[in-house]
């Protein structure tokens, strides 16, 4: 493993979509003055779907020590934007650029004490400028994105965190572009977001993709990511740096050995399985430039279909994901997707998905010294072999309502046969 200082090298994480580093303070009361410390915020992402920009107007955070604040409630602190900041998420889902993907807000001194509300607040569309939009991928129209009455008094975020006296505790709030967007059923795009407050300290896994491996030698417009897993769900993903081939997956608990996973159109997916995360600052290193990872070019198929809502309603975020069982090794998701909603003349609680997979032969290779070499020779069982999982949640000012439950059950499937290339099933609440 190699060791690299958070200020040595340009890093950070996220397909997807995100936001970041929640710096608190401390105060203490007595005698005649009061201490503080300073509570700093950023923004990060990870990587999107199907998007060149999605774009997001932030004009404060606020916390505070309450998780039932209301948000005209006595006691909030505020980090204002003057004037509010627009901020394409999409710039900072690359942690091998300058600013680490990180775009810093501001910050504010906060009393010593225990926190467990985080709000962010963002601007509304008015005028002639989207304060909130999206750009399709390979398009140069600005497309509004409808927000929620919730966002502008604040997205509410439940983290428990301490400030003591003179200190300064870093909190990471991830914006996860890709899973917050929902197309509706009349073309419209609306912001469901998630985002969830991960780790600060920076340290990950790094690697390298071999561009030569890619037609052209180009990375460009092959989507190419990489992904760390704790079975088989998605902790955190980045894109590959297309100049120079290198990804970082940041921000991990080291508690855990992760399954990375990358993923390029047109290319077999490769999987290093039980990879190792130290704590700050040490990174692992699982290839170099020199020595980087090949992805093998293979031919695709896309697989459809329906997601119905149990009990049935418009207002959900549904992802579908496409899930691989390697041969003596992990259970990996290879493609997921956000489900578009159908339109009003279909039944409420109806929403559409298409993912296009890899039919090669994924290469494994477990965790070890350099060089690492992911291989495809006892994976042939598993090529074109994937098993389809969704899940749902709805959430509104008052609750928030999980779609765990799947009917028909998920089961392995041929997506080269065309009766598997249609995949409907319903999603229930318990």
């Amino acid at each position: 493993m190699t060791k690299l200082k958070s200020n040595s090298k340009p890093l950070i994480w996220l397909m997807g979509l995100l936001l970041a580093g929640f710096v608190a303070g401390c105060g203490g009361d007595g005698g005649g003055g009061t201490q503080t410390g300073t509570a700093s915020v950023s923004v990060t992402d990870a990587p999107a779907c199907g998007f060149n920009e999605v774009n997001v107007t932030v004009t404060k955070v606020r916390v505070h020590q309450s998780d039932h604040a209301s948000e005209n409630a006595a006691g909030w602190t505020d980090i204002t934007l003057t004037p509010p900041r627009k901020i394409n998420l999409l710039e900072l889902n690359d942690p091998t650029q300058p600013n680490f993907a990180l775009d810093r807000l501001g910050e504010t001194p906060l009393a010593a004490g225990h926190y467990t509300q985080l709000r962010l607040v963002l601007d509304r569309n008015t005028g002639p400028s989207l304060a909130n939009s999206v750009f399709l991928e390979n398009t140069t129209t600005e497309i509004a994105l409808d927000t929620p009455s919730a966002v502008h008094s604040g997205i509410k975020l439940i983290h428990q965190f301490n400030v003591d006296s003179g200190q300064r505790v870093d909190l990471l709030l991830d914006f996860d572009a890709c899973k917050s967007i929902v197309k509706t059923g009349n073309g419209r795009y609306k912001l469901q977001p998630v985002i969830q407050v991960i780790p600060f300290a920076l340290n990950g896994i790094r690697g390298f993709v071999d561009k030569n491996s890619f037609a052209n030698q180009s990375l460009v417009g092959k989507h190419v990511v990489a992904s760390a897993q704790f079975s088989g769900e998605v902790i955190r993903a980045a894109v590959v740096n297309t100049a120079t081939g290198e990804f970082f997956l940041a921000h991990l608990d080291p508690a855990k050995d992760y399954d990375v996973v990358i993923t390029a159109d047109d290319h077999a997916t490769a999987v290093i399985a039980a990879v190792p995360v130290d704590p700050a600052p040490t990174i692992t290193t699982i290839s170099t430039s020199v020595v980087p990872f090949t992805l093998p070019s293979s031919t695709s198929q896309s697989i459809a279909g329906m997601v119905t809502l149990d009990p049935a309603d418009d207002g959900g975020t549904v992802i579908v994901a496409a899930k691989q069982s390697l041969s003596g090794g992990p259970t990996v998701t290879v493609k997921s997707a956000v489900a578009t909603v159908f339109d009003a003349a279909l039944p409420i609680g109806d929403y559409g998905y298409n993912l296009t997979l890899s039919t090669g032969a994924p290469a494994l290779a477990a965790y070890g010294p350099l060089p690492i070499t992911p291989t495809d020779a006892a994976q042939s069982g598993v090529a074109q072999i994937y098993t389809v999982q969704g899940s749902a949640q709805v959430v509104t000012t008052t609750s928030t309502t999980g779609y765990a439950t799947q009917t028909p059950l998920p089961s392995a499937k041929d997506i080269t046969i065309v009766a598997n290339q249609t995949q409907d099933f319903t999603l229930s609440s318990p």
